[in-house]
């Protein structure tokens, strides 16, 4: 069993044989500066080995921590923001479904997230929703002090005490932080939090195989040592083949001669719901790590056949600067048949002997084909199911792909300094101390462009 599987079919029309032949050797290249630790901030790529290599008494931490959170909440707050919430939503949604919330259990809390976002409406949503039942934080952040997560966990550590006083609320608090230094941190030691280490060598959008990930994802009921499991199959895998066997390297090498003919955006697409969060976390992943010196593939996502009423349009006719990446679940989660009527008002009854799994897999394979004729390559990632260990496996590959794809594009995949541009900006107009000087010149650029 193969858990994920590239199928190159769409590119036919698009990528010649001896085009994969010459790339090849500069892919070859690219995944040993990242395998061999040889490229630029190597340092920050100890995620290449994570699944086989990581704190095995932490790791037991977590699980027990889990634990004592499906017994004593009915609520988790997650805060975090970027890499510290979107791994763990994607789990979530990618292994127990677009309803998990809202299906009720008595052994596995709900579990919500906040710290990403600024809207006082969606905080105070929030609050309302949790009402008054037990709940407890789990808050993710390097230093502490970033804006978004640093809001939210001063909003609910209130709550938390006001409703069981300090004591009661330093042990529902639990911590996910940098492991020696940073506000955090110390705010961690001096209240006796339960804490998790963020690894040094793990940024954010690497993070989900670590605590950052796991003390939700396992708080949720998943099972996080299948989860690991499928991840090293993966790095056995992946690490060792050569191109033509090594489906991760392939998608790197297909997306980047694309990208060197012109097409510039990338949309990843699936047909299932659950898998919107998967989306989103593979936008970070990309956006961030290739995103760099005016360069980089742009990330993108669709939900079909839902956005096909809104996207498909411009898809099919629009400019030709797109590619499609659909990821395929071969067994998915559910299946259900098409009732038998005896009339046939809705024109269905050529249907009724078949199931929705069916139509929607061929509804991918009419969209392929149409999108292909209309001028649009297409990649397909088909995984085997929706267990965790093809997760876990799934996380690796996108990881590992996405890394070499940064390097063999001459980009370093694991800094983002325009993220820092928005900050300093925010920290100037609200007025943070240390930054008046900043500030002055935003508002002298204002003026002289408004006159």
């Amino acid at each position: 069993m193969k858990r994920v599987q590239l199928d190159t079919l769409g590119l036919q029309k698009f990528v010649a044989t001896n085009e994969l032949t010459e790339i090849a050797p500069m892919v070859t290249t690219a995944r040993d500066l990242l395998v061999k630790g040889t490229g630029v901030e190597a340092h920050m790529g100890d995620w290449i080995n994570l699944p086989t290599d990581y704190d095995h008494v932490e790791f037991d931490r977590i699980k027990d921590a889990a634990r004592q959170i499906q017994d004593d909440s009915d609520v988790l707050i997650v805060i975090g923001i970027g890499g510290s919430y979107l791994g763990a939503k994607m789990a979530l949604d990618f292994l127990h479904g677009s309803f998990f919330n809202l299906e009720g259990t008595e052994k596995h809390p709900q579990i919500f997230f906040a710290g990403n976002t600024i809207s006082p409406t969606y905080t105070a949503d929030l609050i309302r929703t949790i009402g008054d039942r037990d709940f407890s934080i789990n808050v993710i952040s390097k230093s502490g002090t970033t804006t978004e997560p640093a809001m939210a966990f001063r909003i609910f550590r209130e709550k938390l005490i006001e409703k069981y006083g300090e004591a009661e609320a330093n042990r529902r608090t639990y911590v996910t932080t940098d492991a020696q230094k940073g506000a955090l941190h110390s705010e961690a030691v001096d209240k006796g939090f339960t804490s998790f280490v963020i690894p040094d060598g793990v940024g954010g959008r690497y993070s989900v195989l670590t605590p950052v990930g796991l003390l939700p994802i396992a708080a949720s009921g998943i099972d996080i040592d299948a989860l690991m499991g499928g991840a090293a199959e993966a790095q056995r895998e992946l690490k060792a083949a050569d191109v033509e066997d090594n489906d991760a390297l392939l998608y790197a090498a297909y997306r980047n001669i694309l990208y060197r003919k012109g097409y510039t955006n990338e949309i990843l697409e699936s047909y299932e719901p659950h898998l919107r969060f998967l989306a989103e976390w593979w936008k970070q992943l990309a956006g961030e790590s290739e995103g760099k010196d005016h360069k980089g593939i742009y990330p993108s996502s669709a939900i079909f056949s839902t956005d096909l009423h809104s996207l498909g349009q411009y898809i099919q006719e629009g400019m030709r600067n797109l590619m499609e990446t659909v990821v395929e679940i071969k067994q998915p989660a559910s299946n259900l048949g098409i009732p038998t009527l005896d009339e046939n008002l809705d024109g269905l009854q050529y249907l009724e002997q078949t199931s929705m799994d069916a139509v929607n897999k061929t509804a991918r394979e009419a969209v392929v084909l149409a999108h292909t004729n209309g001028g649009v390559p297409n990649m397909l990632i088909q995984i085997e199911d929706n267990s965790a260990e093809t997760l876990g496996y799934l996380i690796y590959f996108f990881e590992f792909a996405i890394a070499t794809s940064g390097y063999l594009n001459g980009i370093n995949p694991f800094n983002q300094p325009g993220v820092e541009d928005y900050k300093q900006n925010m920290f100037a107009l609200l007025g943070k101390p240390g930054y008046e000087e900043l500030r002055q010149s935003i508002q002298e650029q204002d003026q002289k462009e408004f006159h």
